[in-house]
Protein backbone atom coordinates (compact mmCIF):
# COMPACT_ATOMS: atom_id res chain seq x y z
CA UNK A 1 0.00 0.00 0.00
CA UNK A 2 2.95 2.17 0.45
CA UNK A 3 3.24 5.13 -2.26
CA UNK A 4 -0.38 4.36 -3.47
CA UNK A 5 -3.72 5.63 -3.64
CA UNK A 6 -4.11 3.71 -0.60
CA UNK A 7 -1.97 6.52 1.51
CA UNK A 8 -5.14 9.07 1.14
CA UNK A 9 -7.59 6.29 2.35
CA UNK A 10 -7.18 7.40 6.30
CA UNK A 11 -7.72 10.78 5.19
CA UNK A 12 -10.70 10.35 3.57
CA UNK A 13 -12.28 7.57 5.72
CA UNK A 14 -11.72 10.47 8.29
CA UNK A 15 -13.60 13.58 6.58
CA UNK A 16 -16.54 11.53 5.00
CA UNK A 17 -17.09 10.06 8.43
CA UNK A 18 -16.60 13.71 10.09
CA UNK A 19 -19.28 14.98 7.51
CA UNK A 20 -21.57 12.09 7.96
CA UNK A 21 -21.63 11.54 11.65
CA UNK A 22 -20.94 15.34 12.64
CA UNK A 23 -18.74 13.98 15.26
CA UNK A 24 -15.40 14.79 14.42
CA UNK A 25 -12.96 13.33 17.58
CA UNK A 26 -14.50 9.92 16.63
CA UNK A 27 -14.08 10.26 13.05
CA UNK A 28 -10.59 11.56 13.36
CA UNK A 29 -9.37 8.26 15.85
CA UNK A 30 -11.13 5.86 12.83
CA UNK A 31 -9.26 7.60 10.23
CA UNK A 32 -5.77 6.64 12.07
CA UNK A 33 -6.86 3.28 12.61
CA UNK A 34 -7.11 2.73 9.38
CA UNK A 35 -3.62 4.52 8.66
CA UNK A 36 -2.38 1.61 11.56
CA UNK A 37 -3.65 -0.86 9.92
CA UNK A 38 -2.22 -0.40 6.74
CA UNK A 39 0.58 -0.06 7.38
CA UNK A 40 0.92 -2.71 9.85
CA UNK A 41 -0.16 -4.88 7.42
CA UNK A 42 -3.75 -5.48 9.42
CA UNK A 43 -1.46 -6.99 12.69
CA UNK A 44 -3.40 -4.83 15.70
CA UNK A 45 -0.43 -4.95 18.25
CA UNK A 46 1.49 -2.98 15.33
CA UNK A 47 -1.02 -0.79 14.62
CA UNK A 48 -1.28 0.21 18.16
CA UNK A 49 2.19 1.16 18.57
CA UNK A 50 2.59 2.78 15.63
CA UNK A 51 -0.58 4.87 16.32
CA UNK A 52 0.26 6.04 19.81
CA UNK A 53 4.27 5.90 19.75
CA UNK A 54 5.02 7.15 16.41
CA UNK A 55 1.77 9.07 15.75
CA UNK A 56 -0.07 10.40 18.95
CA UNK A 57 3.47 10.01 21.00
CA UNK A 58 5.78 11.96 17.86
CA UNK A 59 3.70 14.27 17.23
CA UNK A 60 2.74 16.19 20.76
CA UNK A 61 6.12 15.81 21.40
CA UNK A 62 7.47 17.52 18.01
CA UNK A 63 8.82 20.81 18.95
CA UNK A 64 7.02 22.71 16.56
CA UNK A 65 3.15 21.40 17.20
CA UNK A 66 4.54 21.55 20.74
CA UNK A 67 4.90 25.70 20.84
CA UNK A 68 1.63 26.07 18.99
CA UNK A 69 -0.59 24.44 21.35
CA UNK A 70 1.43 26.20 24.11
CA UNK A 71 0.73 29.77 21.98
CA UNK A 72 -3.16 28.43 21.78
CA UNK A 73 -3.22 28.28 25.77
CA UNK A 74 -1.42 31.30 26.01
CA UNK A 75 -4.21 33.17 23.54
CA UNK A 76 -6.81 31.61 25.54
CA UNK A 77 -5.66 32.97 28.61
CA UNK A 78 -6.00 36.06 26.76
CA UNK A 79 -9.23 35.93 25.46
CA UNK A 80 -10.24 34.74 29.40
CA UNK A 81 -8.77 37.63 30.82
CA UNK A 82 -9.97 40.03 28.37
CA UNK A 83 -13.53 38.56 28.90
CA UNK A 84 -13.49 38.71 32.56
CA UNK A 85 -12.33 42.43 32.64
CA UNK A 86 -14.64 43.53 30.65
CA UNK A 87 -12.91 44.28 27.34
CA UNK A 88 -14.80 42.14 25.00
CA UNK A 89 -18.23 43.56 26.29
CA UNK A 90 -17.29 47.27 26.48
CA UNK A 91 -16.05 46.74 22.61
CA UNK A 92 -19.17 45.49 21.97
CA UNK A 93 -21.20 48.28 23.29
CA UNK A 94 -18.65 50.25 21.40
CA UNK A 95 -18.95 48.75 18.33
CA UNK A 96 -22.89 48.82 18.51
CA UNK A 97 -23.22 52.41 18.28
CA UNK A 98 -20.65 53.14 15.40
CA UNK A 99 -21.53 49.41 13.41
CA UNK A 100 -25.49 49.55 13.08
CA UNK A 101 -25.60 47.32 10.52
CA UNK A 102 -25.05 43.40 9.91
CA UNK A 103 -22.98 44.36 6.64
CA UNK A 104 -21.06 46.48 8.35
CA UNK A 105 -19.66 44.35 11.06
CA UNK A 106 -18.87 41.30 8.13
CA UNK A 107 -16.99 44.02 6.52
CA UNK A 108 -14.94 45.50 9.89
CA UNK A 109 -14.36 41.55 10.46
CA UNK A 110 -12.87 41.38 6.88
CA UNK A 111 -10.94 44.66 7.62
CA UNK A 112 -9.17 42.83 10.70
CA UNK A 113 -8.69 40.01 9.03
CA UNK A 114 -6.34 41.54 6.31
CA UNK A 115 -4.62 43.41 8.63
CA UNK A 116 -3.21 40.88 10.86
CA UNK A 117 -1.15 39.00 8.10
CA UNK A 118 1.50 37.83 10.18
CA UNK A 119 0.19 34.55 10.86
CA UNK A 120 -3.02 32.35 10.10
CA UNK A 121 -3.00 30.64 13.66
CA UNK A 122 -2.67 34.35 15.57
CA UNK A 123 -5.16 35.80 12.62
CA UNK A 124 -7.74 33.06 13.60
CA UNK A 125 -7.85 33.74 17.12
CA UNK A 126 -7.30 37.44 17.58
CA UNK A 127 -10.02 38.18 14.90
CA UNK A 128 -11.98 35.81 16.68
CA UNK A 129 -12.07 36.97 19.92
CA UNK A 130 -12.05 40.62 18.88
CA UNK A 131 -14.90 40.52 16.69
CA UNK A 132 -17.01 37.85 18.40
CA UNK A 133 -19.12 39.96 20.83
CA UNK A 134 -19.84 42.73 18.22
CA UNK A 135 -20.44 40.79 15.15
CA UNK A 136 -23.25 38.23 18.40
CA UNK A 137 -24.72 42.25 18.78
CA UNK A 138 -25.54 42.09 14.98
CA UNK A 139 -27.23 38.71 15.08
CA UNK A 140 -24.51 37.36 12.59
CA UNK A 141 -24.13 33.57 12.58
CA UNK A 142 -21.45 32.14 14.61
CA UNK A 143 -20.94 29.32 11.44
CA UNK A 144 -20.65 33.41 9.35
CA UNK A 145 -17.99 34.84 11.14
CA UNK A 146 -15.91 31.47 11.20
CA UNK A 147 -15.82 31.58 7.43
CA UNK A 148 -14.90 35.66 7.84
CA UNK A 149 -12.10 34.32 10.02
CA UNK A 150 -11.15 31.27 7.57
CA UNK A 151 -11.73 32.96 4.65
CA UNK A 152 -9.07 36.43 5.35
CA UNK A 153 -6.44 33.69 7.21
CA UNK A 154 -4.72 31.46 4.66
CA UNK A 155 -5.46 33.64 1.75
CA UNK A 156 -3.95 37.03 2.82
CA UNK A 157 -1.24 35.10 4.57
CA UNK A 158 -0.33 33.67 1.15
CA UNK A 159 0.19 37.08 -0.39
CA UNK A 160 1.42 39.02 2.50
CA UNK A 161 5.28 39.18 2.03
CA UNK A 162 5.96 39.30 5.08
CA UNK A 163 3.97 36.21 6.72
CA UNK A 164 5.20 32.79 8.39
CA UNK A 165 3.73 31.72 5.25
CA UNK A 166 6.36 33.65 3.00
CA UNK A 167 8.83 31.91 5.18
CA UNK A 168 7.66 28.39 4.99
CA UNK A 169 7.52 28.73 1.29
CA UNK A 170 10.85 30.33 0.41
CA UNK A 171 12.24 27.39 2.55
CA UNK A 172 10.67 25.30 0.20
CA UNK A 173 12.30 26.79 -2.47
CA UNK A 174 15.37 24.95 -4.39
CA UNK A 175 19.14 26.01 -3.34
CA UNK A 176 20.64 28.89 -4.68
CA UNK A 177 17.10 30.15 -5.43
CA UNK A 178 15.94 33.59 -3.47
CA UNK A 179 12.62 32.31 -2.15
CA UNK A 180 11.46 35.26 -0.90
CA UNK A 181 11.50 36.81 -4.48
CA UNK A 182 10.13 33.54 -5.88
CA UNK A 183 6.96 34.13 -3.24
CA UNK A 184 6.75 37.63 -4.23
CA UNK A 185 6.35 37.15 -8.17
CA UNK A 186 3.86 34.29 -7.64
CA UNK A 187 1.54 37.05 -5.48
CA UNK A 188 -0.23 38.19 -9.02
CA UNK A 189 -1.16 34.54 -10.03
CA UNK A 190 -2.47 33.49 -6.83
CA UNK A 191 -6.01 33.81 -8.05
CA UNK A 192 -7.78 31.15 -5.12
CA UNK A 193 -6.63 34.07 -2.46
CA UNK A 194 -7.55 37.16 -4.87
CA UNK A 195 -10.34 35.97 -5.92
CA UNK A 196 -11.41 34.66 -2.28
CA UNK A 197 -11.54 37.78 -1.10
CA UNK A 198 -12.97 39.45 -3.62
CA UNK A 199 -15.83 36.83 -3.41
CA UNK A 200 -16.46 37.41 0.36
CA UNK A 201 -16.17 41.20 -0.12
CA UNK A 202 -18.84 41.06 -2.74
CA UNK A 203 -21.26 38.26 -1.06
CA UNK A 204 -20.80 40.62 1.99
CA UNK A 205 -21.94 43.53 0.21
CA UNK A 206 -24.44 42.38 -1.77
CA UNK A 207 -25.53 39.71 1.32
CA UNK A 208 -25.69 36.95 -0.66
CA UNK A 209 -25.71 33.65 1.32
CA UNK A 210 -26.26 29.77 -0.24
CA UNK A 211 -26.06 26.28 0.85
CA UNK A 212 -26.28 25.23 4.53
CA UNK A 213 -25.10 28.89 5.20
CA UNK A 214 -28.66 29.95 4.39
CA UNK A 215 -30.06 28.57 7.30
CA UNK A 216 -27.34 29.36 10.02
CA UNK A 217 -28.04 33.34 8.75
CA UNK A 218 -31.87 33.31 8.72
CA UNK A 219 -31.70 31.52 12.03
CA UNK A 220 -29.36 34.11 13.35
CA UNK A 221 -31.55 37.01 11.93
CA UNK A 222 -34.19 35.09 14.46
CA UNK A 223 -31.94 35.44 17.51
CA UNK A 224 -30.40 32.08 17.42
CA UNK A 225 -26.75 32.32 16.41
CA UNK A 226 -25.17 28.93 16.59
CA UNK A 227 -28.21 27.17 14.65
CA UNK A 228 -26.19 23.19 16.40
CA UNK A 229 -25.07 23.23 20.00
CA UNK A 230 -22.19 25.20 21.13
CA UNK A 231 -18.88 23.63 21.51
CA UNK A 232 -17.85 22.57 24.98
CA UNK A 233 -15.26 24.57 26.64
CA UNK A 234 -16.48 28.15 25.35
CA UNK A 235 -15.61 30.88 27.25
CA UNK A 236 -17.75 32.25 29.65
CA UNK A 237 -18.47 36.20 29.35
CA UNK A 238 -18.44 38.30 32.79
CA UNK A 239 -20.78 40.88 33.75
CA UNK A 240 -17.43 43.04 35.01
CA UNK A 241 -18.40 46.54 34.64
CA UNK A 242 -15.10 48.74 35.21
CA UNK A 243 -13.64 47.55 32.23
CA UNK A 244 -13.38 49.97 29.00
CA UNK A 245 -12.69 49.62 25.21
CA UNK A 246 -8.76 49.69 26.27
CA UNK A 247 -9.07 46.95 27.79
CA UNK A 248 -9.57 44.83 24.70
CA UNK A 249 -7.96 47.13 22.19
CA UNK A 250 -4.59 47.72 24.20
CA UNK A 251 -3.87 44.11 24.75
CA UNK A 252 -4.53 42.96 21.30
CA UNK A 253 -2.08 45.74 20.07
CA UNK A 254 0.62 44.32 22.63
CA UNK A 255 -0.82 40.96 21.39
CA UNK A 256 0.20 41.96 17.45
CA UNK A 257 3.75 43.67 18.16
CA UNK A 258 4.98 41.19 20.79
CA UNK A 259 4.05 37.85 18.31
CA UNK A 260 6.12 40.05 15.36
CA UNK A 261 9.13 40.97 17.95
CA UNK A 262 9.11 36.85 18.40
CA UNK A 263 9.36 36.17 15.11
CA UNK A 264 12.20 38.50 14.00
CA UNK A 265 13.60 37.79 17.08
CA UNK A 266 13.54 34.08 16.66
CA UNK A 267 14.74 34.69 12.68
CA UNK A 268 18.08 36.87 14.47
CA UNK A 269 16.93 40.44 13.64
CA UNK A 270 18.21 41.13 17.37
CA UNK A 271 21.60 39.79 16.11
CA UNK A 272 22.13 42.07 13.00
CA UNK A 273 20.06 39.98 10.44
CA UNK A 274 18.19 42.25 8.40
CA UNK A 275 14.24 42.44 8.46
CA UNK A 276 13.09 40.76 5.38
CA UNK A 277 15.49 37.84 6.33
CA UNK A 278 14.97 37.59 10.03
CA UNK A 279 11.22 37.11 9.02
CA UNK A 280 12.12 34.59 6.31
CA UNK A 281 14.20 32.60 8.39
CA UNK A 282 11.95 32.87 11.47
CA UNK A 283 10.22 29.74 13.61
CA UNK A 284 6.67 30.76 14.10
CA UNK A 285 6.19 28.58 16.48
CA UNK A 286 8.69 29.45 18.56
CA UNK A 287 8.10 33.39 17.96
CA UNK A 288 4.24 32.76 18.79
CA UNK A 289 5.20 30.91 21.63
CA UNK A 290 7.08 33.74 23.13
CA UNK A 291 5.21 36.90 21.70
CA UNK A 292 2.05 35.66 23.35
CA UNK A 293 3.47 34.99 26.87
CA UNK A 294 4.50 38.31 27.03
CA UNK A 295 1.24 39.96 25.75
CA UNK A 296 -0.18 37.69 28.41
CA UNK A 297 2.22 39.05 31.47
CA UNK A 298 2.00 42.64 30.11
CA UNK A 299 -2.20 41.96 30.17
CA UNK A 300 -2.36 40.67 33.62
CA UNK A 301 0.15 43.82 34.68
CA UNK A 302 -1.93 46.22 33.07
CA UNK A 303 -5.30 44.74 34.72
CA UNK A 304 -3.95 44.87 38.10
CA UNK A 305 -3.05 48.78 37.86
CA UNK A 306 -6.07 50.20 36.62
CA UNK A 307 -7.85 47.95 38.99
CA UNK A 308 -10.79 46.35 36.34
CA UNK A 309 -9.00 42.84 37.78
CA UNK A 310 -7.61 41.52 41.10
CA UNK A 311 -4.25 39.41 40.67
CA UNK A 312 -6.46 36.20 41.93
CA UNK A 313 -9.26 36.46 39.04
CA UNK A 314 -6.20 36.92 36.72
CA UNK A 315 -5.01 33.75 38.37
CA UNK A 316 -8.51 32.38 37.65
CA UNK A 317 -8.15 33.00 33.80
CA UNK A 318 -5.26 30.88 33.53
CA UNK A 319 -7.35 27.74 34.36
CA UNK A 320 -10.18 29.13 32.16
CA UNK A 321 -8.26 29.60 28.93
CA UNK A 322 -6.92 26.79 28.66
CA UNK A 323 -10.17 24.80 29.36
CA UNK A 324 -11.81 26.52 26.21
CA UNK A 325 -8.74 25.50 24.47
CA UNK A 326 -9.04 22.07 24.83
CA UNK A 327 -11.69 21.28 22.06
CA UNK A 328 -8.90 23.01 19.72
CA UNK A 329 -5.92 21.35 20.91
CA UNK A 330 -7.85 17.34 21.03
CA UNK A 331 -8.90 18.14 17.37
CA UNK A 332 -5.07 19.36 16.58
CA UNK A 333 -3.62 16.89 17.91
CA UNK A 334 -5.63 13.90 16.01
CA UNK A 335 -5.55 16.18 12.71
CA UNK A 336 -1.65 15.90 13.08
CA UNK A 337 -1.53 12.07 14.46
CA UNK A 338 -3.74 11.38 11.26
CA UNK A 339 -1.19 13.16 8.40
CA UNK A 340 1.92 11.41 10.42
CA UNK A 341 -0.34 7.57 9.00
CA UNK A 342 -1.19 9.37 5.92
CA UNK A 343 3.11 10.42 5.90
CA UNK A 344 4.28 6.93 6.86
CA UNK A 345 1.74 5.39 3.92
CA UNK A 346 3.92 7.33 1.50
CA UNK A 347 0.63 10.08 0.46
CA UNK A 348 3.77 12.29 -0.54
CA UNK A 349 5.32 10.09 -2.71
CA UNK A 350 2.26 9.07 -4.90
CA UNK A 351 1.13 12.73 -5.36
CA UNK A 352 4.75 13.63 -6.31
CA UNK A 353 5.00 10.47 -8.84
CA UNK A 354 1.42 11.62 -10.42
CA UNK A 355 2.49 15.17 -10.44
CA UNK A 356 5.64 14.26 -12.41
CA UNK A 357 3.31 11.67 -14.52
CA UNK A 358 1.17 14.82 -15.90
CA UNK A 359 4.19 16.97 -17.09
CA UNK A 360 3.41 15.63 -20.97
CA UNK A 361 2.64 17.66 -23.83
CA UNK A 362 -0.45 19.36 -22.44
CA UNK A 363 1.88 22.19 -20.55
CA UNK A 364 -0.60 25.17 -21.03
CA UNK A 365 -3.24 22.85 -18.95
CA UNK A 366 -0.20 22.31 -16.40
CA UNK A 367 -1.21 25.26 -13.95
CA UNK A 368 -4.92 23.94 -13.62
CA UNK A 369 -3.97 20.19 -12.98
CA UNK A 370 -1.58 21.34 -10.44
CA UNK A 371 -3.94 23.59 -8.79
CA UNK A 372 -6.42 20.39 -8.84
CA UNK A 373 -3.60 18.17 -7.22
CA UNK A 374 -2.68 20.55 -4.81
CA UNK A 375 -6.35 20.98 -3.94
CA UNK A 376 -6.52 17.07 -3.10
CA UNK A 377 -3.69 16.75 -1.48
CA UNK A 378 -4.32 19.16 1.37
CA UNK A 379 -7.79 18.38 1.41
CA UNK A 380 -6.83 14.69 2.13
CA UNK A 381 -3.64 15.75 4.63
CA UNK A 382 -5.16 18.54 6.09
CA UNK A 383 -1.96 20.99 5.42
CA UNK A 384 -1.16 23.26 3.20
CA UNK A 385 2.33 23.14 4.20
CA UNK A 386 2.82 20.14 3.96
CA UNK A 387 1.70 20.08 0.35
CA UNK A 388 4.41 23.16 -0.96
CA UNK A 389 7.34 21.05 0.63
CA UNK A 390 5.63 18.45 -1.86
CA UNK A 391 4.96 19.97 -4.83
CA UNK A 392 6.72 23.33 -4.93
CA UNK A 393 10.13 21.31 -5.28
CA UNK A 394 8.77 18.81 -8.17
CA UNK A 395 6.92 21.88 -10.02
CA UNK A 396 10.34 23.69 -10.22
CA UNK A 397 11.63 20.16 -11.51
CA UNK A 398 9.64 20.44 -14.15
CA UNK A 399 10.04 23.98 -15.13
CA UNK A 400 13.34 25.23 -14.13
CA UNK A 401 13.86 29.17 -13.15
CA UNK A 402 16.76 29.77 -15.11
CA UNK A 403 15.30 28.42 -18.04
CA UNK A 404 12.85 31.56 -18.35
CA UNK A 405 9.70 30.05 -18.45
CA UNK A 406 6.48 31.81 -16.99
CA UNK A 407 4.92 28.75 -16.78
CA UNK A 408 7.28 27.77 -13.36
CA UNK A 409 6.18 31.03 -11.69
CA UNK A 410 2.54 30.46 -12.31
CA UNK A 411 2.47 26.84 -11.61
CA UNK A 412 4.34 27.41 -8.31
CA UNK A 413 1.67 30.05 -7.40
CA UNK A 414 -0.94 27.25 -8.44
CA UNK A 415 0.99 24.66 -5.62
CA UNK A 416 0.63 27.58 -3.55
CA UNK A 417 -3.82 28.58 -4.02
CA UNK A 418 -4.11 25.23 -4.85
CA UNK A 419 -2.90 24.38 -0.97
CA UNK A 420 -4.96 27.40 0.46
CA UNK A 421 -8.30 25.47 -0.95
CA UNK A 422 -7.98 22.07 0.13
CA UNK A 423 -6.92 23.44 3.59
CA UNK A 424 -10.13 25.76 3.30
CA UNK A 425 -12.51 22.32 2.46
CA UNK A 426 -10.87 20.08 4.89
CA UNK A 427 -12.10 18.98 8.48
CA UNK A 428 -8.71 18.45 9.40
CA UNK A 429 -6.57 21.49 8.39
CA UNK A 430 -5.18 22.95 11.61
CA UNK A 431 -6.36 26.75 10.28
CA UNK A 432 -9.81 25.50 9.81
CA UNK A 433 -9.31 23.77 13.61
CA UNK A 434 -8.71 27.46 14.22
CA UNK A 435 -11.50 29.45 12.80
CA UNK A 436 -13.62 27.29 14.49
CA UNK A 437 -12.46 28.22 18.32
CA UNK A 438 -11.90 31.52 17.26
CA UNK A 439 -15.55 32.01 16.62
CA UNK A 440 -16.54 29.67 19.03
CA UNK A 441 -18.49 27.80 16.67
CA UNK A 442 -19.01 24.00 15.67
CA UNK A 443 -16.49 23.15 13.70
CA UNK A 444 -18.33 20.43 11.64
CA UNK A 445 -20.83 23.22 11.05
CA UNK A 446 -18.28 25.53 9.90
CA UNK A 447 -16.98 22.86 7.96
CA UNK A 448 -20.46 22.16 6.22
CA UNK A 449 -20.87 25.93 5.65
CA UNK A 450 -18.28 26.74 4.27
CA UNK A 451 -17.57 24.20 1.72
CA UNK A 452 -20.29 25.35 -0.73
CA UNK A 453 -18.17 28.89 -0.61
CA UNK A 454 -14.75 27.20 -1.20
CA UNK A 455 -16.07 24.71 -3.91
CA UNK A 456 -17.55 27.84 -5.89
CA UNK A 457 -14.23 30.02 -5.33
CA UNK A 458 -12.34 26.69 -6.63
CA UNK A 459 -14.24 26.08 -9.64
CA UNK A 460 -13.47 29.71 -10.72
CA UNK A 461 -10.02 29.66 -10.17
CA UNK A 462 -9.68 26.56 -12.01
CA UNK A 463 -11.08 28.05 -15.19
CA UNK A 464 -8.37 30.86 -14.36
CA UNK A 465 -5.67 29.02 -14.16
CA UNK A 466 -6.59 27.66 -17.87
CA UNK A 467 -6.79 31.12 -19.49
CA UNK A 468 -3.43 31.61 -17.36
CA UNK A 469 -1.13 28.41 -18.95
CA UNK A 470 -2.55 30.09 -22.39
CA UNK A 471 -2.51 33.89 -21.97
CA UNK A 472 0.27 33.87 -19.45
CA UNK A 473 -0.32 36.95 -18.06
CA UNK A 474 -1.22 37.91 -14.30
CA UNK A 475 -3.40 40.79 -15.40
CA UNK A 476 -6.00 39.33 -17.89
CA UNK A 477 -6.10 36.01 -15.97
CA UNK A 478 -7.40 37.49 -13.20
CA UNK A 479 -9.47 40.03 -14.87
CA UNK A 480 -11.22 37.07 -16.44
CA UNK A 481 -11.52 35.13 -13.00
CA UNK A 482 -12.91 37.84 -11.55
CA UNK A 483 -15.79 38.66 -14.27
CA UNK A 484 -16.56 35.31 -14.04
CA UNK A 485 -17.03 35.21 -10.15
CA UNK A 486 -18.77 38.30 -9.86
CA UNK A 487 -21.57 36.51 -12.71
CA UNK A 488 -21.48 33.38 -10.67
CA UNK A 489 -22.65 35.24 -7.48
CA UNK A 490 -25.24 37.19 -9.46
CA UNK A 491 -26.73 34.12 -10.67
CA UNK A 492 -26.89 32.63 -7.20
CA UNK A 493 -28.21 35.83 -5.72
CA UNK A 494 -30.63 36.05 -8.74
CA UNK A 495 -31.84 32.15 -8.00
CA UNK A 496 -32.22 32.23 -4.39
CA UNK A 497 -34.21 35.57 -4.43
CA UNK A 498 -36.52 33.45 -6.98
CA UNK A 499 -36.58 30.23 -4.48
CA UNK A 500 -37.71 32.74 -1.93
CA UNK A 501 -40.24 34.41 -3.80
CA UNK A 502 -41.45 30.88 -4.75
CA UNK A 503 -42.50 30.13 -0.88
CA UNK A 504 -39.18 28.14 -0.87
CA UNK A 505 -37.06 28.15 3.03
CA UNK A 506 -33.92 26.81 3.43
CA UNK A 507 -33.89 22.65 3.88
CA UNK A 508 -32.40 21.62 7.23
CA UNK A 509 -33.64 21.76 10.81
CA UNK A 510 -32.33 23.28 13.95
CA UNK A 511 -30.37 20.98 16.41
Amino acid sequence: MYATIWALVPSVVAIVLALITKEVYSSLFAGILVGGLFFSGFQLEGAMLHIFQDGLIGQISDAYNCGILVFLVFLGIMVALMNRAGGSAAFGNWAAEHVKSRVGVQLATILLGVLIFVDDYFNCLTVGSVMRPVTDRQNVSRAKLAYLIDATAAPVCIIAPISSWAAAVSGFAPEGTNGIMLFVRAIPYNYYALLTIFMMVLMTALQIDYGPMALHEANARKGDIFTVTPPAGSFSEAKNTKGGVIDLVLPVIILIIACVAGMLYTGGFMSGTDFITAFSESDASVGLMLGSFAAMALTVAFYSVRGVLKFHDCMDCMAEGFRAMVPAIMILTLAWTLKSMTDSLGAAEYVAAVVEQSAGSLLSFLPAIVFLIACGLAFATGTSWGTFGILIPITLKVFPLESGNPLAVICVSACMAGAVCGDHCSPISDTTIMSSAGAQCDHIAHVSTQMPYAVTCAAVSFVTYLVAGFVRNAAVSLLVGIAIMAVVLCCIRYTEKGGRSGGQKPAGEKS
